[in-house]
């Protein structure tokens, strides 16, 4: 049997033979964390299983179409989180266990952890580890993992996994769509998802708040001294003030990477004076986890993150900085 075979079985056990789930995923929920959640309800609904979705972040608007999206509880001050600990946790779409945020406050001390991820710097924080680093997104994991339950797919849950795919292959078309994930995809197609509208939905569409903090960001583009480095900068007055929210900030990271000659790209987003989140995009020359790693980040090769409590001309230096010596080292 595969290690892959093993974990799968050893998935299935932990929620066949438990009940009253607590159902997590990382701060700042985006495409593939919202889908995996509501994916990972519906299977826990279908075997009879109680559960309970929650996040330290809100539902991203875009994303309120999903099934049960509305159910997902949040910590942000809506008022509406549980005010109970849950002894059997299915951790998706986290890299690591600091990504469940404050939602961790909801573990009861004895809480055993099913952990489904797909992010090569996981360190397999669960009891149970369902983990394939090469897989295109955490939906791709849950949608074995709904085959291995011989569960029959529905429109419902096949548009949320196939929103998780999309949404992290970039509309197919990041070196991470496999054979396996269009294969997939045919098969939620055929399942009743509206591979045309999602599309537009989730990939065309923006709001003027996120139009103008792309023109604001761009104002700012920079690059380093041989070009293969750009980057781009906002703060939160840029936002309060262009009318746009976090997630209007999602795809401004790849401006400057799509820049022709231009290996790696980065977005840096000061949050307060002294706290800067910093996203990485690689062209393929260079793997961008190890440079979020280096600063207590994580992610994958060619897309990662991570976060500095330093002002920011100074994490821009750094970061800069660290990112030409990786190249040069090429």
């Amino acid at each position: 049997m595969s290690m892959w075979a093993k974990e799968l079985k050893e998935a299935v056990a932990f929620i066949r033979e438990r009940d009253d789930f607590l159902i997590v995923s990382h701060v700042q929920p985006d495409g593939d964390a919202i889908s995996s959640t509501v994916a990972t309800g519906w299977l826990l609904e279908k075997l009879g299983k109680k559960y309970t979705m929650l996040n330290e972040g809100s539902v991203p608007s875009r994303l309120q179409f999903l099934w049960k999206s509305s159910e997902i509880h949040t910590l942000n001050g809506d008022g509406n989180a549980p005010i109970r600990q849950y002894r059997n946790v299915i951790c998706v779409d986290c890299a690591d266990f600091s990504r469940v945020g404050k939602t961790n406050e909801w573990f009861s001390p004895e809480a055993e952890l099913l952990n489904i991820d797909h992010h090569p710097t996981n360190d397999g924080y669960g009891l149970v580890n369902l983990m394939k680093f090469h897989a295109a997104a955490t939906a791709e994991i849950l949608f074995e993992l709904i085959d291995e339950l011989e569960l029959q797919l529905d429109s419902d849950v096949a548009t949320a996994i196939y929103t998780g795919l999309l949404t992290d292959t970039g509309g197919f078309r990041y070196s991470n769509t496999s054979p396996l994930v269009m294969s997939m995809a045919s098969r939620l197609l055929e399942a009743g998802v509206n591979g045309p509208e999602l599309a537009e939905h989730l990939l065309e569409r923006m709001t003027t708040g996120q139009l103008r903090i792309i023109q604001r960001g761009l104002s700012r583009l920079s690059f380093s001294g041989d070009q293969r480095i750009a980057w781009v900068w906002v703060n939160s007055e840029d936002l309060e003030e262009s009318g746009a929210t976090n997630e209007d900030l999602e795809g401004l990271v790849n401006y400057p990477r799509n820049v022709e000659g231009v290996e790696v790209g980065m977005l840096f987003k000061q949050n307060d004076q002294d706290s800067v989140k910093v996203s990485l995009r690689s062209a393929g020359r260079i793997n961008v986890a190890a440079v979020a790693q280096h600063f207590g980040g994580g992610g994958h090769v060619r897309a990662a993150g991570c976060r500095l409590t330093e002002p920011l001309p100074d994490v821009i230096t750094q970061v800069v900085a660290y990112v030409q010596k990786a190249l040069d080292e090429q």
